[in-house]
């Protein structure tokens, strides 16, 4: 059942990629379009700045799809780094769904909260077993009692 929550959520922020980056490169050719400025900065400056943030930020939910995919198909936790990014991507989740349900509304709130479920079950159900350190110690046994 984990391999599958762990799929599933990789498919899910794959789609989440590729809608990010379309969303953001019809804002480009929506601001490119467009006879205005802000502050001074050209419709070309901005049209820019909206295909480089859909890019980066589509490169970064696919890396994360392809941790989680890695995670799946090995069955296995990631490693430090790859946990540290992907909770990064889960609070990337929550700040995000607490903002596009005021924007969009309830119905991306609802898939960004599934995405967030979907990251955060696969990091607790591949979570890293307690073992002790190669430096520690074991526990030391209980006292007998009489």
């Amino acid at each position: 059942m984990r391999r599958g929550i762990a799929a599933g959520t990789a498919v899910a922020l794959v789609l989440e990629a590729l809608t990010v980056a379309f969303v953001n490169w019809v804002l480009g050719l929506a601001v490119k379009h467009q006879q205005m400025s802000l502050a001074g900065l050209g419709t070309d400056e901005m049209a820019l700045g909206s295909w480089a943030g859909g890019a980066v930020f589509g490169l970064f939910l696919a890396g994360c799809a392809l941790l989680v995919a890695r995670i799946a198909w090995r069955d296995r936790t990631a490693g430090r780094l790859g946990r540290i990014v992907l909770i990064g991507c889960a609070v990337v989740h929550g700040v995000v769904g607490a903002v596009v349900v005021g924007l969009v509304g309830w119905w991306a709130f609802a898939v960004m909260m599934a995405v967030l479920a979907g990251l955060v079950a696969t990091l607790v159900q591949y979570a890293p077993e307690d073992r002790p350190r190669p430096d520690e110690a074991p526990p030391a046994a209980p006292p007998a009692t009489a």
